[in-house]
């Protein structure tokens, strides 16, 4: 399998269910979403299932936080007047921070957290400006460094150290491409505590920009992890998470503290509730089940 075949899958069902909806070749499609300058992900829904969080009584928008010798900007959103909040990290999917990913960190502001999502594609590119899914794949999500989202990430902790979070209670959750990478930041970062890990690939090639899978780290994770997968996934097969659950269990202690759940129905992206690969069971119990695993393991809100 590719680095990014799940991506892939899941992009490609998502043209196809939106073509078929409406009469139009894939490539005709997708070439009219990406023209009116919206990434792929903001193709008009299949099924009108998209939440959207208001944001009354938060502070939310775009900052920029210094990242060695760049700066990134950020989606922040936490709720209004109030110090010493717990954090959570917010990983995209290959679509970037779309309004998908924004109203997911509305939802944990909602909850009491204080919540980022990096933009980690800045420096190689935007998604939304591509009009091809192979270039997009090719020329920007397979030359992002696994190092670089790292020390991105461990600038959002540092930023939210100096405005109202409180770094003793981090926790990281990411979707599809950012669930890999969640399983990479628990093992990067001792200050996390808790992450939830929504049908990240778990193994794959390597190369130099991508050394190392989650399969690789197990003896290095520093914070339990929650997978949360779907048994219909045609990107991630259920043996993969099998071979992940037996590492885990004669991994670090975190890894050993780690879980997994797989609902047996639900494809790739069950959670993205802009698309067609929506399921609204599997969401919303996995959406309790990660605010239940990070109170579980000390990032709880109040």
């Amino acid at each position: 399998m590719t680095p990014i075949a799940p991506c892939l899958d899941d992009a490609r069902a998502l043209l196809d269910a939106r073509s078929e909806a409406a009469g139009l070749p894939r490539r005709s499609l997708l070439r009219g979403a990406l023209g009116a300058g919206y990434a792929l992900a903001a193709l008009p829904v299949v099924a009108q299932t998209a939440i959207k969080t208001p944001s009354d009584g938060l502070v939310v928008g775009e900052v920029m936080v210094n990242a060695g010798a760049d700066t990134i900007p950020v989606y922040r959103a936490a709720p209004a007047g109030r110090q010493g909040l717990p954090v959570v990290l917010v990983i995209s999917e290959i679509f970037g921070v779309h309004d998908y990913i924004a109203d997911t960190a509305r939802r944990f502001a909602r909850a009491g957290y204080l919540a980022l999502a990096p933009d980690l594609f800045v420096r190689q590119g935007d998604p939304q400006s591509y009009g091809e899914l192979a270039r997009l794949l090719s020329e920007l999500i397979a030359k992002v460094p696994d190092a670089q989202v790292m020390r991105d990430l461990d600038a959002c902790v540092d930023w939210a150290a100096a405005h109202g979070g409180d770094t003793a209670r981090v926790a990281v959750t990411g979707f599809c491409w950012g669930g890999r990478q969640t399983w990479l930041y628990a093992a990067h970062s001792p200050r996390v505590k808790a992450a939830v890990a929504w049908y990240g690939r778990l193994e794959g090639e390597r190369n130099p920009l991508q050394p190392r899978h989650p399969l690789d780290v197990v003896g290095e994770l520093k914070a339990p992890v929650l997978g949360l997968y779907g048994g219909a996934d045609t990107g991630i097969p259920l043996a993969s998470v099998e071979r992940m659950k037996a590492a885990l269990a004669s991994g670090s202690p975190a890894a050993r503290a780690s879980e997994f759940v797989v609902y047996p129905d639900a494809p790739h992206a069950f959670h993205a509730d802009y698309r067609p690969s929506y399921r609204e069971g599997p969401a919303k119990d996995g959406w309790q089940r990660c605010l239940a695993w990070f109170a579980r393991h000390g990032v709880g809100a109040a």
